[in-house]
């Protein structure tokens, strides 16, 4: 992975010295041998981390397949683990995504699915904007019946400082279409990833 900023108005240079500028507020020095490298693994990991800036997820899903034997019915990819960070403290958040659509006459392959979860969770989110970006784009794209997103994710924000509640997930979800229309085919969902029907 690259480790060059995704936006060429920074240097690779300024990235490194602001780190070492958050060192020294931290009360660090910098200079002292074990944080000479700091800096530079600091962007390197950035690169990695927020590579989704460079991405744009709805290509993954331009390519589809036409030959399902006349398959329609709901297409689920369980447990999509991912990390993200929160924009509001640059926090990780730690989480799985569950994606499920109803094909109309074509389905994508099911690794693009989780690159799509993949392309917008490596940019700074929040989790509600990130379950509706995911549903969205697989709704735009491939214009099925309807998308199904649920995510279930932990946010370090709120475990590692703050309130510090160890523990705690936050669920989110996006139902467009025929999961949104007809309750049947929400349940039917909601089954195939473990959450238990209302009754």
């Amino acid at each position: 992975m690259s480790d060059q900023p995704q936006h060429h108005d920074v240097t690779r240079e300024q990235a490194e010295e602001a780190v070492r500028t958050l060192l020294r507020w931290a009360g660090e020095d910098p200079a002292r041998e074990g944080l000479l490298d700091t800096p530079r693994r600091v962007v390197k990991a950035y690169g990695d981390w927020f590579s989704g800036y460079a991405d744009d997820p709805a290509e993954y899903l331009k390519r589809t397949f036409k030959e399902v034997e006349g398959y329609d019915e709901m297409v689920v990819l369980r447990d999509i683990e991912f990390e993200s960070h929160c924009e509001h403290h640059m926090a990780p958040i730690i989480g799985r995504a569950h994606v499920g659509y109803m094909p109309t006459n074509r389905v994508v392959g099911i690794s693009k699915l989780a690159r799509v979860v993949e392309g917008y969770a490596r940019r700074f989110q929040v989790q509600e904007k990130l379950t509706a970006q995911i549903a969205q784009c697989i709704n735009e794209t491939l214009k099925p019946r309807g998308v199904a997103v649920v995510i279930e994710a932990s946010h370090e924000c709120m475990t590692t400082r703050g309130v510090h509640k160890r523990g705690v997930s936050m669920v989110t979800s996006q139902m467009l279409g025929s999961f949104r229309d007809d309750p049947r085919t929400r349940g039917e969902f909601l089954q195939f990833i473990g959450v238990p029907r209302s009754r």
